[in-house]
């Protein structure tokens, strides 16, 4: 109860209006080809719910989800007191889903300290706090699930994620996931889609580390790239090539000077393995490659002609 009286009011609905002009045909027209109203543009508004939460009240800035303000023409943010300010994108980082903002108004918010998603543990309690459906400043509890969790979208791969059992519902994306003490150790962005009680945060250690570059140069600037075109590696690939492997990723062809060509990465080559992750899809390829930063060095594992070795990949700069 403390945690939350402590940090509900850092807690706000954000909606995201998006103006879609379309054309206007008059029932004349409809039926008869003809009369007023024909090809006339009508504006209709869209607008998307989220949450986010405040974590500088003097800068007023916001964490949220990215697909909660994505293709909005207008941004609003509610408070729990019934203010309500506009608030300008400071920078989205979609392969992520997050994305900061900044409210245009007061700067002597509340804020929501921040915690530290390290020391993370399942079975912990956390609590969850967001607008899902529309229903302002809904409270759950639950536990950590699970840690280090992949999931699959529509949107993307994201890694590294927080799985927990709290409660979290359309209109939660973005909304503050909190220890018992009241700080922020994730941010909500999705919900399982086939299953009851299984959402997902990002962890507070990951966000802080893509904020600064996000208020800087409005996304992520420091991705890890590798420099080749890849594709899934499939059984019947494997019978054309008459290869051994079934599954992993085909390096259909090697950029010119990037770091594939560097750690001799050839065009044919399948790469199954990243450190200790196993890679058997470009899904896969691509939620390794976010564990890591430009810069960061790996060790490949490879089939090649019939055999199995190894290769160190620094990254590149995306």
């Amino acid at each position: 109860v403390r945690a939350v009286q402590a940090t509900a009011p850092a807690v706000v609905n954000i909606t995201s209006t998006h103006v879609v002009e379309r054309q206007r045909i008059s029932p004349m027209d409809q039926f008869f080809g003809f009369g007023p109203g024909f090809d006339q543009p009508r504006r209709q508004k869209r607008v998307s719910l989220g949450s986010g939460v405040i974590v500088d009240g003097k800068r007023g800035l916001v964490l949220t989800n990215a697909h909660v303000i994505a293709g909005g023409d207008e941004v609003m943010i509610h408070l729990q007191d019934g203010r309500q300010f506009p608030a300008v994108v400071k920078g989205a980082e979609p392969d992520f889903d997050l994305a900061v903002l900044e409210i245009q108004g007061p700067h002597d918010l509340p804020a929501v300290p921040l915690g530290d998603s390290s020391d993370l543990m399942p079975g912990e309690t956390v609590i969850a706090i967001g607008n899902p459906f529309g229903f302002n400043h809904t409270v759950t509890t639950g536990v950590v699930s699970a840690l280090g969790r992949t999931i699959r979208s529509e949107s993307g791969v994201f890694t590294d994620l927080v799985q927990t059992d709290a409660a979290i519902n359309p209109g939660n994306s973005g909304g503050p996931l909190l220890n018992l003490e009241g700080r922020l150790v994730g941010i909500n962005t999705a919900v399982h889609a086939r299953g009851e009680g299984i959402g997902f945060a990002i962890p507070i250690d990951d966000v802080l580390a893509m904020v600064k570059d996000i208020m800087t140069n409005g996304y992520v600037t420091n991705k890890a790239y590798i420099g080749i075109t890849p594709q899934t590696m499939n059984a019947q690939m494997a019978q054309q090539f008459r290869y051994d492997v079934t599954q992993g990723v085909f390096v259909c062809s090697v950029e010119e000077g990037s770091a594939a060509e560097k750690a001799g990465l050839r065009m044919g080559d399948v790469i199954t393995k990243i450190d200790d992750k196993t890679i058997t899809s470009y899904e896969d390829l691509v939620a390794a490659k976010k564990s890591y930063s430009a810069g960061d060095t790996a060790t490949f594992t490879i089939y090649r002609e019939g055999q199995t070795q190894t290769v160190e990949l620094t990254f590149d700069v995306q």
